[in-house]
């Protein structure tokens, strides 16, 4: 493994048995990061492992988060709670990479926020102070991502702190993607209300995983926080 494939450390995917997960393992594993599958059940991390490459370790999310030197996320809103809670003992200091949405069923094509203001907010109180959150991958489509086919859609990141911000671009190019910096944590507000817009697009117009990208030339300066 080169020193480039391996910036970004050993990265543990929390819920990578899920759709969004398991597609975000399966596109670093053939960019050649070191990867970690967590779940709920230690056993199905070990086949998703399995299924992804010998090189991949399964384990319990808290053993994966442990063992992770970058955090992903990838957990339905209904478990973000639940999870953040039992991977907050072994992330201080780490940075973690939250994708959660806020989609309430049956409703998800509205717009449903937490009262914290978004998801990826609601997720810095639960990890605390010694976690760096970010936010990222919220307007995917799972299923386009779990092809090797060029998705365009692409991947706003939210955070109060840009190092980490910056890791988590790197990581949607591992992706295939195009990661772009979007500003403060707070922000993630409106990537995450995006995706219930995304999904009335996809069923009114009978798109196959609408997504988005950002246009004008861009050029790569030093934004502020």
């Amino acid at each position: 493994m080169s020193e480039t494939e391996n910036e970004l450390g050993t990265i543990a995917i929390i819920g990578g048995t899920g759709h969004l997960g398991a597609a975000i393992a399966r596109r670093l594993a053939k960019a050649g990061c070191e990867l970690v599958i967590g779940s709920r059940n230690a056993d199905s991390a070990e086949v998703a492992a399995r299924e992804i490459g010998a090189d991949v370790r399964g384990m319990a999310n808290r053993d994966a988060a442990a063992a992770g030197d970058l955090i992903v996320v990838t957990v339905p809103f209904a478990a973000q709670e639940a999870t953040l809670s039992d991977i907050a003992p072994h992330v201080a200091g780490k940075v973690v990479i939250d994708t959660t949405v806020p989609l309430v069923p049956p409703r998800v094509m509205r717009v449903q926020l937490p009262p914290e203001g978004s998801a990826a907010v609601r997720a810095q109180a639960l990890l605390g102070a010694g976690a760096t959150v970010v936010s990222g991958f919220h307007n995917v489509a799972a299923h386009k991502l779990a092809t090797d086919e060029a998705v365009d859609c692409d991947v706003l990141v939210f955070g109060d702190d840009r190092p980490a911000r910056r890791k988590a671009v790197r990581l949607a190019e591992h992706c295939g993607l195009r990661g772009i910096e979007a500003g403060a944590l707070a922000n993630s507000v409106a990537a995450e209300a995006l995706t219930s817009v995304l999904i009335f697009v996809n069923k009114t117009y009978q798109v196959d995983g609408a997504g988005f990208r950002i246009t004008g030339k861009m050029v790569d300066s030093a934004p502020a926080n």
